[in-house]
């Protein structure tokens, strides 16, 4: 059975057994729940599905978030995209979009997954739902890549945190991330180490991002951050697959995320009592909301 204490442990067992991360980790988890694998893929599809469902969701034109903070940048990255790809490209665009949509769907109380965290629910999506409607990529291999993510996931909720709470948005976009970017590099052929190093580099690359929620709702700056953390999950896993690695090993980075986040102050820990939150726009906009 895996412990899933480190990113190390999952690395050694897959190559031990030259298998990807994610079949690892589907046999491990259909032992320790005592279902059959079969069953254990299917909820995980499901969860796919989900992500595309509320994607969908967030590019309604006229979506608004409870609060009426937020609504509609899915619809209006996507529209951007459409109108000759952007600066990024249309591929970059589109996934801007979807990971904005996903984010925006959870402002509005829509169903989402929680990948690690509702606040990062955009991450994920906006990578995976691209691969599998713009790149063509398998659903079945879409779908194991999510173990692979999930089982980095717990690793880095065992190791460090995904909570904004207790180590700031590094630990909710930061870990999304990080996961995003393992599973990227799966999809894409990457060795199991290779997954490791797409998820040291992401992390290294978010270390220490605050969590100010403008009013305390997860929504400015935090679906912005989750188009920025996509972003980032994409960059990494590139950089992994052209050779480049992460010099620092994964699980040595969450031990640094960690200590990172203990030393934030609690002003910067979903408070609303610092950052972005107190600016004077912030506080506006919080009166706003609560008067």
């Amino acid at each position: 059975m895996l412990k899933y204490e480190s990113i190390q442990e999952l690395v050694e067992e897959a190559e031990k057994r030259n298998v990807r991360i994610s079949q690892l980790v589907l046999e491990d988890q259909a032992i320790s729940m005592e279902k059959s694998e079969q069953e254990i893929y299917e909820k995980m599809e499901m969860s796919f599905q989900i992500m595309r469902e509320s994607v969908q969701a967030g590019m309604n034109k006229d979506q608004k978030s409870t609060s009426g903070l937020t609504g509609g940048e899915g619809f209006l990255m996507n529209q951007y995209a459409m109108n000759n790809g952007g600066l990024s490209g249309s591929f970059m665009t589109k996934a801007i979009a979807r990971a904005l949509s996903a984010a925006c769907c959870n402002a509005s109380m829509g169903k989402i997954v929680a990948a690690p965290t509702a606040g990062s629910c955009g991450i994920l999506p906006g990578c995976l739902v691209s691969l599998f409607e713009d790149k063509g990529f398998e659903e079945k291999d879409i779908v194991m890549s999510m173990f692979t993510a999930a089982a980095f996931g717990m690793v880095i909720a065992a190791r460090a945190s995904i909570a904004g709470a207790q180590g700031g948005c590094q630990a909710e976009c930061g870990s999304a991330s990080a996961m995003a970017a393992a599973a990227l590099v799966e999809l894409s052929g990457g060795s199991p180490r290779q997954c490791a190093d797409a998820l040291a580099i992401a992390l290294s690359s978010q270390m220490g991002l605050v969590c100010d929620p403008v009013a305390g709702l997860v929504e400015i700056p935090c679906i912005k951050r989750n188009a920025s953390g996509m972003m980032i999950a994409f960059s990494s896993a590139d950089m992994v697959l052209a050779g480049i690695d992460a010099k620092i090993p994964a699980d040595e980075c969450l031990d640094a995320m960690a200590e990172v986040g203990e030393c934030l102050p609690k002003s910067l820990k979903e408070t609303a009592k610092g950052g972005l939150a107190t600016t004077p726009t912030g506080k506006k906009l919080r009166d706003r909301v609560f008067g």
